[in-house]
């Protein structure tokens, strides 16, 4: 029997000024469950993780973790119900420490939520712990991916929103920061997940939904995305 859905997206929109981005997006994630959104530059990805998080306000639909509706709420109540983001352009604290930086996510316990400690973070990621007295400013690409990431799993969230976690990182850091993601979910968080490597979205994911012009023309497991050679090469494939 699977777990119940904890976050449901339905019919959710969104415009930039005049351009409609977002055109009736569904979408559910299981308690537990990582599933990745795929598509090329430019299909609404990151749009969406934006519009669930209240960075981006929607112009129609609903954002429903555990039955309650967040649509519309702004991105600091979003946060507090439990939900996290991780964006693409990391925006750590740079004149801070690693460790300052990592207080700063630091939430209260939560009654039936996974609950993280700085301990934790640094056992996920060693050389974090290494530099926690160094300015977040002064780490690498990577090191500051692993920040954003362990900032926003203390604030002890029910689902994270993930936006291209391994862009431009070195490989062994790939691999580092992809078993982290595995670590969250087996914790019984949910993991949204924006990745443009495929082979790494297929290997960590459970299920997966594919964008395109800003809306979900696929939905289906891995396995089934791997077979399906025509939604590869229409929507997905850089031809």
């Amino acid at each position: 029997m699977s777990a119940p859905n904890l976050l449901e997206i339905k019919g959710l929109n969104a415009h930039y000024d005049k351009s409609h981005i977002l055109h009736g997006v569904d979408m559910t994630i299981r308690q537990g469950e990582i599933v990745s959104l795929l598509g090329r530059n430019g299909s609404g990805r990151s749009t969406t993780l934006k519009t669930i998080m209240g960075l981006v306000k929607p112009t129609g639909g609903e954002v429903r973790l555990a039955g309650t509706n967040l649509a519309g709420e702004r991105a600091y109540r979003v946060a507090r119900a439990g939900i996290a983001y991780v964006p693409e352009e990391r925006e750590i604290f740079a004149n801070i420490t690693v460790n300052e930086n990592m207080r700063i996510g630091l939430q209260p316990a939560r009654s039936g939520v996974p609950q993280w400690s700085m301990e934790e973070m640094y056992d996920f990621f060693p050389q974090l712990k290494d530099r926690r007295n160094t300015a977040a400013g002064m780490l690498s690409g990577g090191e500051q991916q692993m920040l954003t990431i362990c900032r926003s799993l203390l604030g002890n969230p029910r689902v994270i929103l993930i936006d291209e976690p391994t862009e431009g990182l070195a490989p062994k850091i790939v691999e580092v920061v992809t078993e982290v993601i595995r670590e969250i979910c087996k914790k019984g968080v949910s993991v949204l997940l924006v990745e443009q490597k495929l082979t790494i979205a297929l290997r960590v994911s459970e299920r997966v939904y594919v964008m395109g012009h800003g809306e979900i023309v696929f939905e289906g497991t891995p396995e089934t995305l791997r077979s399906a050679h025509d939604i590869r090469r229409d929507w997905l494939e850089v031809s």
